[in-house]
Formats: C-alpha cells, structure tokens, sequence
C-alpha cells in the first residue's frame, strides 16, 4: 500500500501534548499563586513566617476560610452562588451555642442538629432558586441579611439583650466529641519529637507547636472527599453538567434541581462547620462571625479555577486558593507592610484570576 493511500490518524483519538493539558487544569493559576506567594514572603518577611509555628499561624485561617471556599466552589462548578455562607457561620454558631450552652445538649446530639438546621436552610435557598427561576446571586444576597439579622435579633434573646453567647467551653470542654472540632490533634506526637529535638521548644521543654490545629486536618479532608466526588465520582460529572449547560444535563437524565438543591445544602454545611470550630475554639458565638467570608470564599474559589459561568472549577484549586489568603494576611503581618495592603491584593487577585480564568475558557472551548 502507497503512503498516500494509508489512513490518516483519527483527530479524536490523537494524543493531547502535556503542556496543551497542564494549561486547562482549572487549579493552575491557584498553584502558580502560591509559589508567587511563598517566593515573596521568602524574601520580604522575617524566616519566622515559615518554621513550623509560622506554617500553623497561617495554615488556621487559610483552613477555615478553606472548608468555605470548597463548597463555594462545588455550588460555583454546578453553575450557582451562595452569598448567604458568611451570614450562616453566624447564624449556625448561634443554633449551636444555644443547645450546648441553653439546652445542655451534648455535642453527639448538638453537631448532628447544627447540620440539620443549616442543610435545611440551605435547602429553602437552593429551591427558591430552581423553583421561582431568581438568580442565585439575588436570592442568596437577600439571604445575607436575612440570616445576619436573625442572628442578631436571636443572640438578644438568648442572652437578654447581649450579641454574644459564651459558655460554651465550659459547656463542652468534658465532652468526648471535642478533641474532634477544637484543639490540637497529634499533641502526642508532637511532645515525643520536642524531647527527640526535632522540633523547637519553650525554655521548659513544652513544643512551641504542641500539635495540628484540627481545622487544618478538616480542610485536607474535605478537600480530598471533595475532589474524589468531582472527578471519580457520576454525582461529579452531574456538578459538572448542571453548570455546564442545564437544559443538555436534563434530557440526559442529570437530575440538575436535585443536584443544585443538594450543593447548596452542602455549601451551608461546610459554614455549619466552620460555625461549630471557631464556636468552640473560641468559646463564644457572637452575631459579627463569618462577616465578609462569602466574598473571601469566593474569591478564593474563582483563584482556584471555578468560573462565573459554572461547569468548569476545582476544589484543590480552592484549595490552594484559600492557602493563598492565609499566607497574605498573616504574612503580612511578618514584614514592614501596612497590613490594609491586604484589601488591594484581594481585589488584584480576583482580578487576575478572571482574567487568567476567561482566557483558560476560551482555550478549552476553542472560542475567540
């Protein structure tokens, strides 16, 4: 057979170039963030920043806000926002305190209720958004207020006329579940390596670190379970389809109302838990928790990948999207900087990352 006559290789077979594939992961620009991040602070901050005290200092933040920003992501990948998440870490904080610290319920009984009531709020967004046709946005926003003045109006009552609840170490620091939400996990392991010397000390022998913040080992979970679901998962190729093209997913059998429903009980859950740490570690609600993290959570999962337009995101890119902030508001904090720079990188970031974002969308959806 001549070479003209052999068949020419199929085009929807033929192998995609490595850097071709690299530059349409959604998380790139959230990695390349933090490399950026990390070499600036390597050489503007003090070397404290990055010991193993610095790493923990700035991991904390970066955790909580990333529980957030995860499930911001996955509702944003489903093609939906949540502006109410910052109001429900509020909202759900103030729930909590009152059944451990009013009703005297143990934490076994508290934290599965405390999910229950978020879930169910998050449900009545998610269907007032796929049963009147609003924009998320719209009806999320109104939800913002609704559920920071409720958390107002609620605190005044529990306490008589206070906007803050306390008590609520005392009302769990026996319980079983604690280690679980609040403290440090691994102290343990920790104390053996300050005796070995492997890692820094007070003057009377106790670890500088005497273990890993919880929340951090929450975030890596979560982290984790999320981007199984999403990308090994069929519940993943629904997220992807209902913010891809609504109608399409429906009639090819992608239950999209239930999906979206379902992402909006979940992004209320990872506030429920957020509300439920920072609760207990504090060992006090008050009505100002989560203020602004809706914006914050956001943003760090459009730095992750997530378009505005939905189907196309990620949730180690929110990942690494949150670790981002973290390391900008503490690390601030380890040089000369005024730390109001904080509000001009945000926005500059979010910039950025639109751009970067609509420019990775015109490359894989070949439009001009």
């Amino acid at each position: 057979m001549s070479a003209q006559s052999q068949p020419s290789a199929d085009e929807r077979v033929k192998a995609e170039p490595f850097f071709a594939r690299l530059m349409k992961r959604p998380e790139l620009g959230a990695i390349a963030g933090v490399i950026l991040v990390f070499f600036f602070f390597l050489l503007t901050a003090d070397g404290a920043m990055f010991s193993l005290s610095g790493i923990m200092n700035f991991m904390t933040p970066a955790a909580q806000l990333g529980i957030l920003a995860i499930g911001a992501a996955l509702l944003m990948i489903g093609g939906e926002f949540d502006l109410s998440i910052g109001s429900m870490v509020a909202f759900a904080g103030l729930f909590f305190g009152v059944c451990v610290v009013t009703w005297g319920l143990p934490l076994i009984v508290a934290i599965p209720m405390t999910f229950l009531f978020a879930g169910f709020v998050g449900a009545i967004n998610g269907s007032i958004v796929i049963r009147s046709g609003l924009p998320s946005f719209i009806v999320t926003l109104a939800f913002l207020f609704i559920l920071r003045g409720l958390s107002l109006v609620g605190l005044k009552m529990a306490t008589g006329g206070n906007t803050q609840l306390r008590g609520v170490r005392d009302a769990v620091e026996n319980d079983w579940l604690t280690p679980m939400f609040s403290g440090d996990a691994f102290e343990g392991l920790f104390a053996w390596l300050a005796e070995a010397g492997v890692i820094a000390t007070f003057k009377n022998g106790t670890p500088k670190v005497p273990g890993i913040p919880v929340e951090i080992l929450w975030f890596i979970a979560i982290a984790l379970v999320a981007t199984f679901v999403l990308l090994r998962t069929p519940a993943g190729n629904w997220i992807f389809a209902s913010g891809g093209d609504r109608v399409a997913a429906s009639n090819s059998g992608v239950p999209v109302s239930r999906v979206k429903i379902s992402l909006f009980m979940l992004t209320a859950c990872c506030a429920a838990l957020v509300a439920i740490i920072t609760v207990m570690d504090a060992g006090s609600t008050d009505a100002r928790r989560g203020f602004q993290k809706e914006f914050e959570a956001i943003i760090a999962a459009v730095i992750g990948g997530c378009l505005l337009t939905g189907g196309y995101g990620s949730a180690i890119g929110a990942f690494f999207g949150s670790i981002i902030f973290g390391m900008v508001v503490i690390g601030l904090t380890y040089t000369d900087f005024d730390q109001d720079w904080f509000q001009v990188f945000l926005g500059g970031m979010l910039l950025i990352a639109v751009l970067f974002n609509n420019a990775i969308r015109k490359r894989v959806t070949g439009e001009r």
